[in-house]
C-alpha cells in the first residue's frame, strides 16, 4: 500500500563516517550566540544614548556589556560604534529595555547569572530613565 522510501534522509549522516556533513551546536552555543547578540544590540543602542546624553551610569554600563559580550564571543571584543543617533532619547531608552528585556529572558535559560543580572539592571535603569513614557502608557489604559 506504501511506496517505500528511494531516497537518503537529509537528517542522517552517512554509514561508517565519524563526522556530520554539516556543523552542528550545541543548545548551550545556540544560546550563547542568541545572548551575545542581544547584549551587543543593547550595547550599540546604549552607544548610542552615550553620544546624545554622556553619564558615568551609561559608561560603566557600555564596559560591562561589552565584557559580556566578549566573554560570550571567546575573548572577542564587539564593535562599538560613535555614530549619532538617528531616533531620540525616550525611543531608544525602549528599544535598550526591549533589548534588555531579551537579554534576560536568554540569560535566564542559559542560567547565566552575571548576563541576567546585568540585563535585569539595565532594564530598569531604562524604564527610569522615561517615567513620563509609563505614564502615558498607564494613564490611556485606564
Amino acid at each position: 500500500m506504501y511506496e517505500p522510501i528511494r531516497t537518503k534522509s537529509v537528517h542522517t549522516t552517512m554509514a561508517g563516517t565519524t563526522t556530520p556533513d554539516f556543523p552542528h551546536r550545541s543548545r548551550e552555543e545556540e544560546l550563547d550566540i542568541q545572548l551575545a547578540g542581544h547584549l551587543a544590540a543593547l550595547l550599540a543602542v546604549t552607544d548610542e544614548l552615550r553620544a546624545l546624553a554622556p553619564s558615568a551610569d551609561l559608561d560603566a554600563a557600555a564596559e560591562r556589556l561589552a565584557g559580556q559580550v566578549a566573554r560570550l564571543r571567546g575573548g572577542r571584543a564587539p564593535a562599538r560604534s560613535s555614530a549619532p543617533a538617528v531616533t531620540g532619547t525616550p525611543e531608544l531608552h525602549r528599544r535598550a529595555h526591549a533589548l534588555a528585556g531579551r537579554a534576560l529572558v536568554v540569560a535566564a535559560s542559559r542560567a547565566d547569572t552575571a548576563a541576567a543580572i546585568l540585563a535585569a539592571e539595565r532594564m530598569d535603569a531604562h524604564a527610569a530613565a522615561a517615567p513620563e513614557e509609563r505614564q502615558e502608557l498607564s494613564g490611556a489604559a485606564h
